[in-house]
């Protein structure tokens, strides 16, 4: 396995171009943390599956007296789980005289033209990565909450806490904090992410006001980071070319919901091509004729949850106040 982060893949590039595009893809801080395996070959020349055990159980462990055998013998047991790398990205059409010649509002068009396009590249992953569902959506891999839905790491407490308000928070902001509590002491070690929505990202930064344990710094990219403990607060914002949000909000009981995910070979990573360290862009050659070019940004990737215990959500936390009409 050669395990790679999209910072690795920058360092191992001598192209402006790739470093350019791998930049414009680490400024989500999921992506920037994701960890890639890319050791996905074509199986049959056209299919690229990774096949993988996930950890479902794990084994005990127990003392003996000296001449006695182990009274408990048992094993971890896996599920077989495959995976198909799905591809996705965007194209985009220039006139090469706007390429060539605009330059009054947008300093180079061609580049601003990619960048927009990785933009929404970025947002189509962050969103299969939390509601992929390849059942549903042939052309997606599948996310988290497939992934978590009905296991030991989903939870929900047995009554909504509502954190929709400044009052409600300063009232309920412990009470929110030993539910994190309650779900990281459920998983296999601490998470890398929480991934959040917008209200319930400003509902975290409410509480960061009562407790020390929240800290901002700035990455590299000069991206505001957040975090609790070792754990980066990401929201997750909108659905790629759409006003509504990757984690949504309950009309219904003003809840949503915060995943986890511990980042890593052995939890939650993502899978990539035999050789492929970075998404692709094809920008036009403007030597050829054709008045029209067209510039594309494509990946090629699928999402890995090694162990079960590795990703979790918390659910049943209100954080929008409902209509009573």
């Amino acid at each position: 396995m050669a395990q790679f982060t999209l910072d690795d893949a920058k360092k191992l590039s001598q192209s402006k171009l790739t470093n350019h595009v791998i930049d414009e893809f680490r400024k989500s801080p999921l992506m920037d943390a994701m960890v890639f395996d890319d050791c996905v070959k074509p199986q049959g020349g056209d299919s690229l599956t990774y096949v993988y055990n996930r950890v479902s159980t794990w084994p005990t462990a127990e003392g003996r007296d000296i001449n006695t055998e182990y009274q408990t013998k048992d094993v971890a047991k896996t599920d077989q789980v495959t995976v198909n790398l799905k591809i996705f990205g965007g194209a985009f059409d220039l006139d090469r005289v706007l390429i060539n010649h605009e330059k009054q509002v947008i300093t180079n068009q061609l580049t601003f033209q990619m960048d927009q396009k990785i933009k929404a590249v970025r947002a189509l992953f962050n969103d299969w990565f939390i509601n992929g569902d390849s059942a549903s959506n042939t052309k997606s891999f599948d996310g988290l909450d497939k992934a978590i839905k009905g296991t030991a790491t989903d939870y929900t407490p047995s009554a909504i806490l509502d954190m929709s308000s400044a009052e409600a928070i300063e009232q309920n902001w412990k009470t929110f904090l030993y539910y994190i509590r309650q779900v990281r002491k459920l998983m296999d070690g601490a998470p890398t992410l929480m991934a959040v929505n917008d209200d319930m990202f400003a509902a975290i930064q409410t509480v960061a006001d009562y407790s020390a344990q929240f800290t901002a710094t700035k990455t590299d990219l000069g991206s505001e980071i957040v975090k609790y403990g070792t754990t980066t607060i990401m929201a997750m914002g909108d659905k790629p070319g759409k006003a509504s949000q990757i984690i949504e909000t309950s009309e219904a009981d003003g809840t949503s919901p915060i995943y986890f995910a511990r980042l890593g070979l052995d939890g939650v990573h993502a899978v990539t091509p035999d050789g492929q360290k970075a998404p692709k862009t094809y920008l036009p050659n403007l030597s050829l004729p054709g008045a029209v070019k067209t510039g594309e940004v494509e990946m090629i990737a699928a999402m890995a949850v090694k162990a079960t215990k590795s990703a979790a959500v918390l659910r049943g936390i209100k954080v929008a106040p409902v209509d009573a009409g």
